[in-house]
């Protein structure tokens, strides 16, 4: 799913034009994230084809109602931002989220903003300022969001799929400690090379892909900061039988490691080190 936040004082002026223009140059279904700042519930979220307001009030921990026209509308304070878009990601190619951004995720400011978000793809002092059709047209070179269901979902849909007896995954996360007496994890940071990185985890995939019995080897591993508990990288593989796909798939994570040019920033409660660079 191709993502985009829009934060600043002026965002709400520029939502609307931006999902017709990206309706008007890309088929796929497109979902409206719109955080309120409001004083009805805390964390207030609205998801659909368009944004939706509700200004309902509640003592309930999460509100969820689904509207005349198909679309539903969320409040609640249990799931963050990439927790809602994780859900929406198999559902929806595209999703523009309004007066909230994460790190990971590309982001337009329009007007004043504090603090300045991290991966701004474009900054304008008004909405006047904003070239719509300039980030309609660029929206699919931004990085996608890819979740675990996104890539089982594009195995089952494989046309080999009526001889598989077995979906197999594997998700690794941020882990915060080794042992009891470990420094906590604070964050990772993954850079990669461009183009290299997602070459070489093609070329494993394609290779995995000719052993018998197995019909698709889908890898992902997110760029960025991530923190505690977060998905890092996700390897599907879809097989005739449970043995093929349970060896691919650790096959698969272990060349992945081991061959693509992925490097890996550790941050702790006392110091911080890239990996690589003390042989790890």
């Amino acid at each position: 799913m191709q993502t985009l936040c829009v934060v600043g004082d002026a965002a709400g002026a520029v939502v609307d034009e931006l999902v017709a223009a990206i309706a008007e140059h890309h088929d796929g279904r497109i979902a409206t994230v719109d955080y309120d700042d409001g004083d009805a519930v805390a964390g207030d979220v609205a998801v659909g084809d368009n944004a939706v307001d509700s200004e309902v009030s509640t003592d309930a921990d999460g509100q969820f109602s689904l509207t005349s026209d198909g679309r539903w509308v969320g409040r609640g304070d249990d799931r963050s931002l990439v927790d809602l878009l994780d859900s929406l990601a198999p559902d929806y190619a595209y999703a523009v989220v309004a007066g909230a951004s994460h790190h990971r995720l590309p982001t337009v400011v329009v007007g004043d903003t504090d603090p300045e978000p991290a991966n701004v793809v474009a900054n304008a002092p008004t909405a006047d300022g904003v070239d719509i059709a300039a980030l309609a047209a660029r929206i699919d070179d931004f990085g996608p969001h890819v979740t675990l269901q996104t890539l089982i979902d594009r195995a089952a849909a494989s046309p080999l799929a009526e001889r598989s007896g077995a979906i197999a995954t594997f998700t690794g996360r941020v882990r915060v400690k080794d042992s009891p007496d470990d420094d906590r994890t604070e964050q990772l940071a993954f850079e990669k090379y461009e183009g290299v990185a997602a070459d070489r985890m093609a070329a494993i995939s394609d290779e995995l892909t000719d052993r018998e019995g197995v019909f698709e080897v889908l890898m992902h591993h997110r760029v960025g900061v991530m923190g505690p508990g977060e998905d890092i990288v996700f390897v599907v593989v879809l097989a005739g039988h449970r043995e093929a796909a349970f060896r691919t798939v650790e096959d698969g994570i272990n060349r992945l490691k081991d061959e693509v040019p992925i490097f890996k920033k550790e941050t702790t409660e006392s110091e911080a080190f890239w990996l690589h660079e003390r042989g790890c």
